[in-house]
């Protein structure tokens, strides 16, 4: 590599490492609040959301990165004019075209990153992220259960418990069912313990008693157990995933469409397909993203108050792109065949940015007044 696209290539990648941790630093704390007043006030510990701040970070990492791309190639366009490098580049003979070469190197090595956590790491991050979530939801004494203090688990439900011993043992533990309108069922018992099982956790209580008060007939019946299983499920709302969703499959599963997983997942032939095609065309996103900053500052000449016009025609065209890209997200969804439709903003990116260059490459005209001047 010539030693003049090294250098542009070294700048590229060293403001866009900057520009991509800030960015993702912003996004990660806005979503780490949040994640942080679910985790803990659920009963979670803080290695808990370390992991689950750690398993969204490939999704944000994804959706930055276009954007650090972008930003990197106007700031270094826009430092390396006002220095007068690429002047002098121009003078030497260097065209647009030529000094746009590490450029696209530049986005080819944005995009090969894309390629990565679009393909591996955010399926996979996906995929243990519900699979956590799961086990959390199913973590009741986590969430639900708290010693010598009464708690509603859920509207008729009443619980408390004297004591949580280190075993996981429920010492002393009062239930209070009041979700039939016509009866109350109370059940107490000197231990209980958790079981999870596939429909849920159920709730087993040893050496109790259950009382039923009939609401109409004011009858009291009293029913004495040695063992008793209550069905735990009840207490809390399941948040435990049912199915896979589009965002844990891979590329390869996306793309075949099979029937089963289409039925598992509850989506349609049409989103599998986009979904699946949208994971090869946002990474070329990221590259003309990166050519679309830079070609947009070389089409104005040097001038002592900055570039501004030109970074504002390329924040106008990111915008386009974006558009673009919105609206050919629901023209994919509407038939099979629409997955084409997910290369439509790349493409538009692309051409821009292309354009961009070629109106830079075109020679300036002088103006006729001083054709005749001179």
């Amino acid at each position: 590599m010539p030693r003049f696209d090294r250098y542009l290539l070294s700048q590229l990648l060293a403001v866009f490492g900057f520009f991509s941790l800030v960015m993702v630093a912003v996004y990660w704390v806005n979503r780490a609040v949040r994640l942080f007043d679910q985790l803990i006030g659920d009963g979670q510990s803080a290695l808990v959301f370390l992991e689950f701040s750690l398993l969204t970070l490939p999704n944000v990492i994804r959706l930055v990165l276009p954007l650090s791309a972008f930003a990197a190639a106007v700031y270094v366009a826009n430092r390396l004019t006002r220095e007068s490098e690429l002047v002098v580049m121009q003078a030497t003979g260097f065209s647009p075209y030529r000094m746009a070469r590490p450029v696209l190197w530049f986005g080819l090595c944005v995009a090969l990153m894309m390629g990565v956590l679009m393909h591996l790491l955010v399926p996979l991050s996906r995929a243990a992220l519900a699979e956590r979530t799961a086990e959390i939801s199913q973590n009741a004494s986590a969430r639900y259960l708290a010693e010598g203090t009464f708690t509603h688990p859920s509207r008729g439900l009443t619980l408390y418990i004297r004591e949580i011993a280190a075993t996981g043992e429920l010492l002393d533990m009062f239930l209070a069912d009041d979700r039939l309108p016509d009866q109350r069922t109370v059940y107490t018992a000197k231990k209980a313990l958790f079981a999870r099982t596939d429909s849920g956790p159920k709730l087993l209580m040893f050496d109790g008693a259950a009382q039923t008060v009939e609401t109409a007939t004011k009858r009291l019946t009293l029913t004495r157990f040695a063992d008793f299983t209550y069905d735990f499920a009840g207490l809390m709302a399941d948040t435990r995933p049912k199915q896979r969703t589009i965002d844990e499959l891979s590329t390869l599963d996306l793309l075949a469409a099979d029937p089963a997983l289409v039925a598992e997942t509850g989506a349609t032939t049409s989103e599998f397909r986009f979904d699946g095609h949208s994971r090869f065309a946002q990474p070329l996103l990221a590259v003309g993203s990166a050519l679309i900053g830079y070609a947009a500052l070389m089409i104005g000449a040097f001038s002592r108050f900055g570039l501004w016009r030109q970074i504002g025609v390329a924040v106008v065209l990111l915008l386009a792109v974006q558009g673009v890209a919105t609206a050919s997200t629901d023209l994919g969804l509407q038939s099979p065949q629409g997955w084409v439709w997910a290369y439509a903003a790349p493409c538009v990116a692309l051409l821009a940015g292309f354009a961009l260059l070629w109106l830079a490459a075109r020679p300036k005209r002088r103006p006729r007044s001083a054709e005749v001047a001179a």
